[in-house]
C-alpha cells in the first residue's frame, strides 16, 4: 500500500511539473508577441486603406482641372486598383511571397501619388482649390500615420523574430508552434542611392 501510496504522489507531480516547465518555455510569451504582431500589421492595413480610399477624391478633384497630364492620373488609378487588388489579411505576415506583393504595391501606389503631386505644382488654380488643399493635407497626414504604423509593426515583429530565434523560445516556437520568422518592411533599392541634386 504504501508504494502505490508514493507512485501516486510521484505521478500526481508530473501535470505540476510539466505546466511548471511550459511556463517557462515562452509559450505565452510567443502568444503575446504573435497578437502584438498581428494588431500592429491591422493598424499597418488601416492606414493603408484610409490612403486608398483618399485617392478616388483626390483623382476626381484633379480631372477637374484643365489640361491636366492624363497620364499622371491613369498611372495613380491604376496603382490604387493594384494595391487594392492585393489580397491581404492576417495570414500576409506569416507568408514572405505575399507580403512582398503587397509592398510592392503599396510602394507603386507612393511612387504614383508622388508624381502627382509634384505635377500639381505646374497648376496654381488646382493648388488653390479648396477641395484638392483639403485632400493634400488628408493625404500628407495619412503618409505620417503610415509611416507610424509601419515602425510599430517592424519594432514588432523584431521582438517576435527574437523570441522565435532566441534559445529556450526557440524550441517552443518551432516544435510546440510551428512558427517561423516574420517579414518586415525594408525601405526600396532606390531610397539606398543619395538623390541627384541639380542646379
Amino acid at each position: 500500500m504504501r508504494l502505490y501510496t508514493r507512485r501516486f504522489r510521484v505521478l500526481s507531480f508530473i501535470p505540476l511539473a510539466l505546466m511548471l516547465s511550459l511556463s517557462g518555455c515562452g509559450y505565452n510569451q510567443l502568444q503575446g508577441l504573435d497578437e502584438e504582431v498581428k494588431g500592429a500589421w491591422a493598424e499597418v492595413q488601416n492606414q493603408y486603406q484610409r490612403r486608398a480610399d483618399l485617392v478616388p477624391n483626390l483623382v476626381a478633384t484633379v480631372k477637374g482641372a484643365a489640361k491636366f497630364e492624363q497620364d499622371t492620373l491613369q498611372q495613380v488609378i491604376q496603382a490604387r486598383a493594384a494595391a487594392t487588388s492585393v489580397k491581404v489579411d492576417s495570414s500576409v505576415v506569416d507568408n514572405p511571397e505575399a507580403f512582398r506583393k503587397f509592398e510592392q504595391a503599396q510602394n507603386q501606389l507612393s511612387g504614383a501619388l508622388s508624381r502627382l503631386l509634384v505635377v500639381v505644382e505646374k497648376y496654381p488654380d488646382l493648388k488653390a482649390n479648396q477641395n484638392y488643399q483639403s485632400l493634400q493635407a488628408q493625404l500628407e497626414g495619412t503618409e505620417n500615420r503610415i509611416a507610424v504604423a509601419r515602425k510599430r509593426y517592424i519594432e514588432r515583429v523584431a521582438e517576435y523574430n527574437k523570441a522565435v530565434r532566441f534559445f529556450p523560445t526557440n524550441l517552443t516556437a518551432k516544435w510546440l508552434l510551428g512558427l517561423q520568422v516574420r517579414p518586415t518592411f525594408a525601405a526600396e533599392e532606390s531610397s539606398q542611392k543619395p538623390p541627384e541634386v541639380k542646379f
